[in-house]
């Protein structure tokens, strides 16, 4: 008789299922206005994608199933939650234009995650190749967290900068931008991104101080930079 066995590949599944289960919470919360709630459920979600890496990295458990399992869970949760968050929210106002629109986020989504898993050659990256979806997720949440209030929306002037969002966060999905991975907060990851591992610290403990008011602003730097030094490159390579 065949015993039931526990691998090491169940405990990095287990967050997985946690951020597609959180995704899944979102969505529901935001059928039932409870936007800011849905909103925190996907930096939440955000939260179990990276704690699986990491899980998978130190139980030394990556695999396949585990990439293709993240994918499915990340359209959830980063692509159809903040999709059907953001229409809720604003985007019914157009009727079936708003649709559309809102839609763009978990379709450059999805367009995303398979364009990482073609492309994807082992299991570790130096750098993403257009914007991470969780990144564009977690914009959308914390632009929501900020500037939704109850019974008004989110508030003038900016309720205006929500299709711009939408439409800027899709492209940059599937753009070619490099956006750099989250440093290994190890000795030797330390020493290979000095940069990025400052950034992270002096980004949690900005959160800390701000009690998470500083998490839109965080990712819109993280956003231009992104943009700013594909451009610095791009003219340095024509002189």
């Amino acid at each position: 008789m065949n015993r039931f066995r526990l691998t090491p590949s169940v405990i990095p599944n287990l967050f997985t299922a946690m951020n597609m289960f959180c995704g899944f919470l979102s969505i529901i919360n935001a059928s039932e206005g409870k936007y800011s709630y849905a909103a925190w459920l996907i930096v939440i979600a955000a939260i179990f994608d990276a704690l699986d890496g990491m899980m998978a990295r130190l139980t030394n458990s990556s695999s396949e199933l585990g990439v293709e399992l993240d994918s499915l869970s990340d359209i959830i949760s980063f692509g159809a939650a903040p999709a059907f968050l953001i229409y809720e929210i604003q985007l019914f106002n157009y009727n079936s234009i708003g649709v559309i629109i809102s839609s763009l986020i978990m379709i450059a989504g999805g367009f995303r995650l398979a364009r990482f898993n073609v492309q994807l050659v082992g299991f570790s990256k130096e750098y993403f190749k257009g914007l991470p979806i969780p990144s564009s997720a977690i914009t959308l949440a914390s632009f929501i967290l900020t500037y939704y209030k109850t019974g008004i929306g989110i508030e003038p002037p900016f309720s205006s900068l929500t299709i711009p969002l939408v439409f800027i966060l899709s492209i940059l999905m599937v753009s070619s931008i490099k956006y750099d991975t989250l440093p290994k907060f190890t000795i030797k990851g330390m020493k290979e991104k000095p940069f990025q591992f400052g950034f992270v610290i002096l980004s949690i403990v900005i959160l800390i101080l701000t009690s998470g008011k500083a998490l839109f602003f965080i990712f819109v730097f993280i956003i231009l930079f992104g943009i700013f030094r594909h451009l610095f490159y791009l003219l340095a390579k024509k002189v």
